[in-house]
């Protein structure tokens, strides 16, 4: 018979190992945790495959808190993670982003600066003289203001952070496992268990569902359904042949972004409504950068007119079709069930902060730092979505 855990976690990328590492920190609590991850290569991760970025620049004040608790954690990283001296290298580099306005999109940019100011985050607006003076190989041609992060806005290597996490959680005890979590199980309301893929049973009194791309089936393993979808993003690299210098992460009106990746670049976009279908593939549409991420991209740096292409890869955003803002807690009527789902691509970001999060609610049944409560499930039931307008 498999041994008893009180916590099993599914999914053991960042947000995964980001719970179990502040469960297994945490002196008030003493149970066993246990990890389950199905691929532990994490070739097809979302954290894996993501731009590793984080910003404060949020439309919702939550986001704001989330992200600046974040930038803190990245900062004190080497030292909380350290393992036997060894100390993980998270190379943060805080470059800023850059969200540029066209006259339609000005008064949403100050509505957000002005949400994120009030919550102590580092940001700057710019009206298009302050954009001109500042960043000589900006084209702003139709652009209104701008907003740039001073500080605790930037890039990281993504892969280490996850990885730090793990380590640290093995360290102080948490167990991993390569295994196919196939469905949590319940009795009289309460979480008794996960079933694997394999028929083998794990006994649990909490399950935190975590598994990215796949969290809405497991979701619905215990009744529960999440407006949460796989979209599958690409990501494109390239170098320049003239490279503008003292770019941030730029983001134009029209949804491209770019930022530095090395002696080169790395950019892509969101497809349109029409053309974004749900999708688990990771193949990559390298037309899609040569008709749409590449001239935008041209057309607001002149610059990056003359690049070479390097490569490119997809990975998937469990987008929350609700208010694209993650659904973070418990669940109503399945005790001892949470959420880490639908986090529309601010997952890597907002790991540290929900790891936190959810540890404070299993260990003292209460947020004991920063409230999470505004990204609970109950909203959907009630209709009442969070929205978040600055989904990149």
């Amino acid at each position: 018979m498999e041994p008893a855990y009180d916590v099993v976690i599914v999914g053991g990328a960042a947000t995964g190992s980001s719970v179990a590492y502040h469960l297994a920190a945490d002196p008030a609590f003493t149970g066993r945790v246990l990890v389950l991850e199905q691929d532990p290569s994490y070739a097809r991760a979302a954290s894996a495959l993501s731009a590793a970025s984080i910003r404060q620049q949020y439309s919702t004040a939550i986001n704001v808190e989330v992200s600046l608790f974040g930038i803190d954690f990245l900062r004190a990283a080497p030292e909380l993670l350290a393992v036997d001296g060894e100390r993980p290298a998270l190379s943060l580099h805080e470059g800023g982003y850059l969200f540029l306005a066209s006259a339609e999109g000005r008064s949403a940019l100050a509505a957000g600066h002005a949400v994120q100011r009030a919550h102590g985050a580092d940001i700057a607006f710019l009206e298009p003289d302050a954009l001109a003076a500042r960043f000589s190989w900006l084209d702003g041609s139709g652009i209104a203001a701008g907003c740039l992060g001073l500080s605790g806005e930037g890039w990281f290597d993504g892969w280490s952070l996850f990885m730090a996490l793990r380590r640290k959680a093995r360290s102080l005890g948490a167990d991993y496992r390569a295994a196919r979590a196939a469905a949590v199980e319940t009795a009289g309301g309460k979480v008794t268990g996960v079933r694997l893929h394999d028929g083998t049973r794990i006994p649990a009194g909490v399950v935190v569902n975590a598994a990215g791309a796949g969290g809405r089936a497991l979701a619905a393993s215990a009744g529960i359904d999440i407006p949460v979808h796989m979209k599958k993003r690409m990501i494109f690299t390239f170098t320049a042949e003239d490279p503008p210098q003292g770019l941030p992460l730029v983001i134009d009106p029209s949804g491209a972004y770019v930022r530095p990746e090395g002696r080169g670049f790395l950019g892509g976009s969101a497809p349109a409504p029409e053309d974004d279908p749900d999708s688990d593939d990771f193949e990559v549409d390298h037309a899609f950068f040569d008709a749409v991420v590449w001239p935008r991209l041209a057309e607001r740096i002149p610059a990056f007119e003359r690049i070479r292409p390097g490569r490119a890869w997809a990975g998937h955003y469990d987008m929350n079709a609700f208010d694209q803002n993650a659904f973070v807690g418990p669940v109503a009527g399945v005790d001892g069930f949470y959420l880490a789902n639908g986090f529309s691509g601010h997952g890597l970001q907002q790991s540290p902060a929900v790891g936190r999060g959810l540890a404070e609610l299993i260990a003292h049944r209460r947020f004991r730092t920063l409230d999470l409560s505004p990204l609970g499930f109950d909203r959907l039931a009630c209709n009442a979505p969070l929205r978040e307008l600055k989904v990149v």
